[in-house]
């Protein structure tokens, strides 16, 4: 199952605040918790930490925290001792945001604590399967993607697709940062830009970054890396579909309530003998074949239009399309919707035979 995460940075808030973020999360369908060690700057931090640690596990929540090689040495502790971690900070998983040589990190995925090592994907080496080299309990070896806090310096998708596919190719778990676009902090100081993983996410709504993210099938979990994400903000990621592609639209005003039923409660997939003009919607014209549709909006079209051919198309009449391309119109198509703007580069991701469903 695919799940959802918040980030929570104790030495930026109240303990009252951080237990709100957490429930508002909870109520919306959140189980994940991301927080750093390597952050954390005096004893009152560590010690608000192993307080909101504690209270997002009591409200079912997985708890990974940042740490790297040095986190270890200032507590004076060793890799072999990760079980310190695990009860004293209330963890359930630990993110290497450094790692170490593969074999302590399989050595830790043995600890009979059970914690998870969860390593960095976005470097793109064969670290990973160095590690898988180790002989490790594969089912505490999972990954997660970094945030970038600077403008222009997130992974490209490029990289971003190659970097996932060496985790997925091992079957391992895996998690990317989206980025809030009205929370204000990070693990160190305040974050103006955001905390996305992908550079090309970091201006986009978060709705519109987790039906990206998901719709690559490369990521299993997605993270708000930046802290408090609206409210507004994680209940439009807990309405949202987990496994099926969502198009925003705007309805014309002239679509009327049949064409409106076909859009909305009808299945959709892509045909699988696919164009480079259109998605093909094309079961609504053989369950509608009798139905009519008179003529309205038929101007030309552009990429993005929601279509529907009216009556003076006999064959086709009521068959749903999705416009890839501008091209001119015959008379014989209504426009009836239109895919909002920050959503259209979705279009060129809808895979031969893909579901996908229309909201408002």
């Amino acid at each position: 199952m695919r799940r959802l995460g918040i980030s929570i940075y104790p030495q930026h808030s109240t303990l009252k605040e951080m237990k709100d973020y957490i429930q508002l999360a909870h109520t919306n369908g959140f189980d994940r918790m991301f927080t750093c060690l390597m952050s954390i700057g005096n004893d009152e931090e560590r010690l608000k930490l192993q307080q909101i640690n504690q209270f997002a596990q009591q409200h079912g929540f997985e708890v990974f925290a940042d740490i790297a090689p040095r986190v270890l040495e200032e507590l004076g502790i060793n890799f072999r001792e990760i079980s310190y971690l695990k009860e004293h900070y209330h963890l359930d998983g630990l993110r290497l945001d450094m790692g170490f040589t593969g074999q302590e990190e399989a050595f830790m995925s043995l600890d009979a604590s059970n914690i998870k090592i969860e390593l960095n994907i976005s470097n793109g080496t064969k670290y990973v399967e160095n590690i898988l080299s180790y002989k490790p309990d594969i089912t505490n070896i999972v990954g997660c993607h970094n945030f970038y806090p600077r403008k222009y310096t997130g992974l490209s998708r490029k990289h971003f697709l190659k970097a996932s596919k060496l985790f997925k190719d091992h079957h391992l778990r895996t998690a990317a940062m989206i980025s809030s676009q009205h929370a204000k902090f990070g693990p160190w100081e305040e974050t103006p830009h955001g905390l996305p993983t992908l550079e090309e996410h970091r201006h986009l709504p978060i709705k519109v970054q987790a039906k990206d993210l998901w719709h690559t099938c490369l990521i299993d979990d997605l993270i708000i890396g930046n802290m408090f994400a609206s409210k507004e903000e994680i209940e439009a990621l807990g309405r949202l579909n987990r496994n099926k592609l969502e198009l925003r639209v705007e309805l014309l005003s002239q679509t009327n309530a049949l064409e409106e039923r076909v859009i909305f409660d009808e299945p959709h997939f892509n045909r699988g003998d696919v164009s480079e003009y259109v998605i093909r919607s094309t079961q609504s014209r053989v369950k509608y074949k009798n139905e009519s549709f008179p003529p309205h909006d038929s101007e030309d079209i552009k990429r993005g239009d929601v279509t529907i051919d009216n009556d003076l198309d006999i064959r086709y009449k009521g068959e749903l399309q999705v416009a890839l391309k501008a091209m001119p119109n015959a008379g014989s198509t209504n426009i009836v919707a239109k895919v909002v703007d920050e959503e259209c580069f979705l279009l060129d991701k809808i895979e031969p035979w893909e579901s996908f469903v229309f909201v408002r």
